[in-house]
């Protein structure tokens, strides 16, 4: 099957699921070439590698339930003190894409303080800061970027947890809008792909 992804009337619904994300890895250039060089990136060595999630559950004062599946990935490009990261959700079964984010899970040298920097696709650009102990991250929004035509209502705060028990990554997220108090939003269980 030929895909052109500069073709409006292309059906989405019959291009493999594999083929409908961009490609999340250390790009084909990189391959073999990129280690871990950084000493400051220990803390978080445990998160590095693609997760994949058969089933998440949403949650929200103003929506109904939801379930989704997810594959998240973090990886070092070597040098920096910090982590690529990128998300994708999709409807478990249909394969129908939900959401996306990409970003940049950045540690403060020489202590377990970390900034996350993550874009998504429904126009939110959001800075979360917080710690890494042990297996578990705690994140907290510092600072929300929104576009002007965004769907309302506007998201002014968001919790964020990874936490890693065995070999399951555990992430859950809470959010608070203008509309509504600080609320569970998402959880999901991811295994190392």
């Amino acid at each position: 099957m030929k895909i052109d992804i500069a073709n409006p009337h292309q059906n989405f619904a019959d291009i493999p699921l594999g083929l409908k994300f961009l490609k999340m890895s250390i790009p084909q250039e990189l391959e073999g070439k990129v280690g871990i060089e950084n000493e400051n990136l220990k803390p978080l060595l445990w998160l590095i590698g693609r997760w994949k999630s058969e089933s998440g559950v949403g949650t929200f004062p103003t929506v109904s339930p939801f379930e989704y599946a997810e594959e998240i990935e973090f990886f070092s490009l070597g040098q920096q003190p910090l982590l690529n990261y990128a998300a994708y959700s999709f409807k478990p079964g249909a394969n129908v894409p939900m959401h996306c984010e990409k970003g940049f899970l950045r540690i403060k040298p020489g202590t377990n303080s970390i900034s996350f920097m993550v874009a998504h696709n429904l126009g939110l650009a959001v800075l979360e800061e917080g710690e890494v102990a042990g297996n578990e991250i705690n994140l907290e929004s510092k600072n929300i970027g929104r576009m002007s035509f965004a769907k309302d209502p506007e998201v002014t705060k968001l919790k964020r947890c990874f936490k890693l028990e065995g070999d399951v990554l555990e992430q859950i997220v809470h959010m608070q809008t203008s509309k509504t108090e600080m609320s569970e939003h998402l959880v999901a269980k991811y295994k190392k792909m």
